[in-house]
């Protein structure tokens, strides 16, 4: 890869400028805004394939993968498949990341995309229960964990140089922009399985309609991660990557050595990230088993909740350029421990209280999610700010949004809809402590 460059104006891939580099200066040729195209082509893409599976795991899986069990076993039991996905991204976030050290970006970048294509494809042509019994829950599992590893594979250090790249008073504004993946994702992936619901009967939907929306992100997926693939092998962003020493680095020293700054990463957005199965995947799971409304009618409310998530993404990089990240997402915690008071009341208010829940949980989760991301990676040293910022985001993950579906939908089935609410609050308990702890994070903003 070359390394040398005119910052006023940059060469094409493959010829080297005359100029000997200047490192003060050669971060320049490229503009924030460029690299945020990498970023929101890279995130919606992965927000879509998400939330496609998110959904088929409450509309589809319990039928057709555990039609031996009851509704509400069959859907806890398609939650505990979701999670493998968020168990296997932080090892394949580790092992893509020596690939990347044996041989190079674009070759990690390769794989990820083959193992990625292989997993959602191969949901898509899954055979269900009925046709190859415990089988077909077995190689459920093995793609859900392969869709896993190749995201966390997938990193390729964009949100990171954006961050670095970005004018130091609109660092609220450039972080947001990855996360409109977020409601572009949902809004795609609800549409899309809103018109199969209202066009076909049950019967078509879970024998083959379901499989259209696995087609569509196998299709999309490939595409987005090719676009990745090319931007960043160039010699203009290869240069870029290599001055802000966006590198891969050993993990056990950087854990040794970094733990705190991945543990305070990890647990400051916590209350955002179980706000975010909250408001998209569990009222679905619950209203698809407690409710007689109509699941496209549904989908149809949260799919003007991820519209009002989109706006309050937006928003968040003004406020938080104005008044800090750090103090955004401290505020927000505080108003999410305030909603989660909210939640048996409104889910169990009808369809104006469950409506309700959704609209005003979305765009808090716009508001609050928009800064989410990498919020505290700036505490780590840029020799290890590559890694640090991919295991914080897979251990963010993990740890609030992972098993929220779960957990929140076995809370209201055994317990009530009130202990979700003390699940939400934890959340927010967790986020706002690990803020308080994050001083530096002010500084630095």
């Amino acid at each position: 890869m070359s390394s040398t460059s005119s910052h006023n104006a940059p060469f094409p891939a493959g010829i080297p400028a005359p100029a000997p580099k200047n490192t003060s200066s050669d971060h320049a040729s490229i503009a924030p805004g460029e690299i945020a195209i990498g970023v929101v082509i890279g995130r919606a893409s992965e927000y879509f394939d998400f939330f496609v599976y998110a959904i088929a795991s409450v509309l589809v899986f319990p039928s057709v993968f555990f039609p031996f069990e009851q509704r509400l076993e069959g859907t806890l039991y398609a939650f505990v498949i979701f999670s493998f996905a968020f168990l296997a991204r932080p090892i394949g976030t580790v092992a893509f990341m020596a690939i990347q050290k044996r041989f190079n970006r674009e070759v990690k970048l390769t794989i990820a995309l083959f193992i990625l294509g292989i997993s959602t494809a191969g949901i898509a042509f899954l055979p269900t229960y009925s046709h190859l019994g415990a089988a077909s829950i077995v190689l459920l599992s093995f793609l859900r964990i392969g869709q896993g590893l190749a995201l966390g594979g997938s990193w390729d250090g964009l949100p990171s140089l954006l961050a670095l790249n970005a004018p130091e008073n609109k660092r609220g504004w450039y972080a947001m922009l990855g996360q409109l993946g977020a409601p572009v994702g949902f809004i795609l992936a609800g549409s899309l399985f809103a018109y199969l619901l209202s066009t076909l009967t049950t019967e078509e939907f879970l024998d083959w309609g379901w499989r259209y929306p696995f087609y569509v992100a196998f299709a999309i997926n490939v595409v987005a991660l090719f676009a990745r693939l090319r931007l960043v092998s160039t010699n203009e962003y290869a240069r870029l990557l290599d001055e802000r020493e966006l590198e891969p680095t050993n993990v056990v020293e950087m854990t040794r050595t970094q733990g705190r700054n991945l543990l305070i990463g990890a647990l400051a957005a916590l209350a955002s990230y179980a706000l975010f199965h909250l408001v998209t995947v569990f009222p679905l799971s619950w209203i698809t088993i407690y409710s007689p409304r109509s699941l496209s009618g549904f989908l149809v409310i949260q799919i003007m909740g991820a519209v009002l998530m989109a706006v309050g993404v937006v928003i968040s990089g003004i406020i938080a350029d104005r008044y800090g990240r750090r103090r955004t997402l401290g505020t927000l915690a505080m108003l999410i421990a305030l909603f989660s008071a909210l939640v048996p009341t409104l889910m169990d208010g009808g369809e104006a209280g469950q409506n309700a829940f959704i609209l005003l949980g979305f765009s808090l989760l716009g508001l609050s999610y928009g800064q989410a991301a990498g919020a505290v990676t700036a505490n780590f040293p840029a020799k290890y700010r590559y890694t640090g910022a991919a295991l914080t985001s897979d251990l963010a993950w993990l740890v609030g949004a992972g098993f929220a579906p779960l957990v929140a939908l076995g809370l209201s089935a055994h317990f009530g809809l009130v202990y979700v609410s003390l699940y939400l609050l934890s959340g927010a308990v967790c986020s706002l402590a690990a803020l308080s702890l994050n001083r530096a994070l002010e500084i630095r903003d």
